[in-house]
């Protein structure tokens, strides 16, 4: 099946800001920036099959980002892992989908996740693993670039440029905010595609708002060799609503009526 993915990804945005608001607020900004990336990934690059979700051939997805799974759990429910109107569960007590993403409550999810710096190091042991059966399934994770300040992360690159991990390909959500402030204030990670490069990594950009340089950026890293691969992907905190975009507040919040009138009219979303 062929799906447009500029149409695809603004849907994705707005079920996204709809279930959010339906839960009552939650993690906004590093939930929207992320639109464009999962769509491309889900609807053009990656082998999932929804109906056997633990398919032996399917590419695994991390999201390291774990608080990003607002994003996540619409992106599955559109591409068909579950129905759509069960995103109205969010964030409830015992619900399949809490605020960080579970392995254990939700098929479509491959790593439990939400303290940072820790899905490269699951990312590597998959890598490994495939290695060595032989397999051709690649691993895909989406890192925040706050998440950059972990120690973890970084002895995990070191692990993926050793054993020559050509079968990661990593993206980093370069949105420049985290929770306290700006990227570039709380702790600078520049220059970040050189320190990849000297943990022995393939370094590749893109626009992470443009959906055909996402994907020419996906395949130029499928076919690197003997290394691993990242995309350093350029993207706005809480991209398509204008009081949230580039604001650190508003890497979790909850909206006034008056904000989610004027939000929702922003996104398109009509009900």
């Amino acid at each position: 099946m062929s799906w447009d993915l500029r149409e695809m990804s603004d849907t994705l945005r707005k079920t996204t800001f709809q279930a959010i608001s339906h839960a009552g607020g939650g993690h906004y900004g590093g939930s929207l920036s992320v639109s464009e990336i999962l769509t491309v990934l889900y609807f053009k690059v990656m082998r999932v099959n929804p109906e056997n979700p633990d398919d032996d051939e399917r590419d695994r997805f991390i999201l390291s980002k774990g608080h990003g799974g607002p994003a996540l759990y619409s992106t599955l429910a559109l591409r068909g892992f579950f129905p759509v109107s069960e995103l109205d569960k969010l964030d409830k007590p015992l619900s399949k989908f809490p605020k960080h993403i579970d392995r254990l409550k939700l098929q479509g999810i491959e790593a439990s996740t939400g303290p940072l710096g820790q899905g490269l190091s699951i990312a590597c042991g998959m890598g490994i693993s495939l290695k060595q059966q032989q397999r051709g399934n690649r691993v895909y994770i989406l890192m925040g670039d706050g998440e950059c300040n972990s120690g973890q992360l970084w002895e995990a690159a070191m692990t993926a440029g050793k054993y020559k991990l050509d079968n990661i390909t990593a993206i980093i959500d370069r949105n420049n905010c985290q929770i306290d402030g700006t990227c570039d204030d709380i702790m600078p990670i520049e220059p970040l595609g050189d320190r990849f490069t000297a943990f022995g990594w393939h370094v590749l950009t893109a626009d992470g708002h443009d959906v055909e340089d996402l994907e020419r950026a996906l395949d130029a890293a499928a076919l690197v060799k003997d290394k691993p691969a990242v995309i350093i992907a350029d993207t706005v905190k809480g991209r398509g609503i204008s009081f949230m975009e580039n604001r650190p507040e508003w890497h979790s919040g909850a909206l006034s009526p008056e904000q989610y009138e004027q939000a929702a009219k922003e996104l398109g979303v009509t009900a």
